[in-house]
């Protein structure tokens, strides 16, 4: 049933992986995304926000406490500027280099640091407004609306009590000093965003194992789909066969032409057939020429008659070269020792045929 429906029941294939990959289809989160940034920029805060307070605090004792020394002409207000951004850009580089490479870090991590090479050439239909507006009224921007709700309840959850203790402080309630204010303001703020961190960690823990589960989904395959791939990436199944089969083929032929030249076959009697050969001038040890079971073992063992090639019956020797030995190898060393006498006995076979030929000769 599965089948007919077209139901996706098989783990996709490691070249399907690979194409997901280079697609950029691979689990990714933007509330993981948004937690290392807001993290990274947190984190350079506390390094540098003692700093960066002072350089805001003089700069603006500097600049508002001389006012009334300075004219103000076009060129001052030019240098009040100029010396505002500078400091501007001082107190915000640590914070801009943290994010950006908490950002980058945080990218790498989902997609593992593997570049997605077809994610990144151009596509039409990231730039069509029609696409677009398809996009923003899909079930897609439904799911972000209902985790962007989920997100700013748990959120306020868990920074509800935080925010009444700031409010409920008697700094509100009493004058203080500037450096009252600088630290309230730090700890207060130091208690909400570390809350607001682990609501939208435990949020994009949520998240990420959704996409994760959503896009295992998605790369799952159909049976037919999976016999599709297999069949693109391995060659057709009955191209293979009869391909198998010319080569077995080929093999059997030449196998079957050097039989002549054995110096023995050694059958079961009947079921299996080796060929064997040795020369000792080119040979450190025996090659088996051919072997064949059924009607290959009959066939070598005929083409053994014509041309006069001895046949010795030794099951146990004809089991065992049978299942260890291969064409065109040395037989095992283990079967050195059987060889050795099949092979001498071949040898005095055929020195007493010599003899008995020139005997009737002369």
């Amino acid at each position: 049933m599965s089948e007919q429906l077209g139901e996706k029941t098989e783990q996709p294939t490691p070249r399907r992986l690979e194409e997901a990959w280079a697609n950029g289809q691979f689990a990714r989160s933007a509330e993981v995304q948004t937690v290392v940034v807001l993290g990274g920029g947190f984190v350079a805060l506390m390094f540098s926000g003692r700093d960066t307070w002072q350089a805001l605090v003089q700069t603006m004792s500097g600049t508002l406490g001389h006012l009334h020394e300075v004219p103000m002409t076009p060129a001052a207000i030019q240098g009040y500027l100029l010396k505002t951004m500078l400091v501007v850009g001082y107190c915000v580089w640590p914070v801009l280099c943290a994010t950006a490479v908490a950002g980058l870090l945080a990218g790498g991590m989902q997609s593992r640091f593997r570049p997605a090479s077809e994610a990144l050439k151009f596509n039409w239909a990231r730039v069509n407004p029609m696409e677009g507006f398809k996009r923003i009224f899909s079930m897609n921007s439904g799911q972000t609306t209902l985790i962007g709700i989920l997100k700013l309840t748990v959120i306020l959850g868990f920074t509800y009590n935080v925010i009444l203790q700031v409010l409920k402080d008697p700094i509100f309630l009493s004058p203080v000093d500037l450096s009252r204010i600088s630290d309230f303001m730090a700890n207060s703020s130091s208690r909400i965003i570390i809350r607001i961190l682990f609501a939208l960690g435990v949020v994009a823990a949520l998240d990420y194992g959704y996409q994760f589960w959503k896009t295992s989904q998605d790369l799952m395959m159909t049976r037919q789909e999976m016999k599709e791939e297999l069949k693109n990436s391995d060659g057709n199944p009955q191209m293979k066969g009869q391909m198998r089969r010319r080569r077995q083929g080929m093999t059997k032929r030449k196998m079957l032409l050097d039989v002549p030249n054995a110096d023995v076959v050694v059958t079961n009697p009947t079921h299996l057939a080796i060929a064997l050969r040795y020369d000792r001038k080119t040979m450190r040890a025996p090659r088996v020429v051919a072997k064949g079971s059924r009607l290959n073992a009959l066939r070598i063992r005929e083409i053994a008659t014509q041309h006069q090639v001895p046949i010795i019956e030794n099951k146990p020797l004809a089991r065992l070269m049978f299942k260890h030995a291969r064409v065109g190898e040395e037989v095992p060393a283990a079967l050195y020792a059987a060889v050795a006498e099949v092979l001498a006995w071949v040898y005095r076979v055929n020195a007493y045929r010599y003899y008995r030929e020139q005997t009737s000769t002369s």
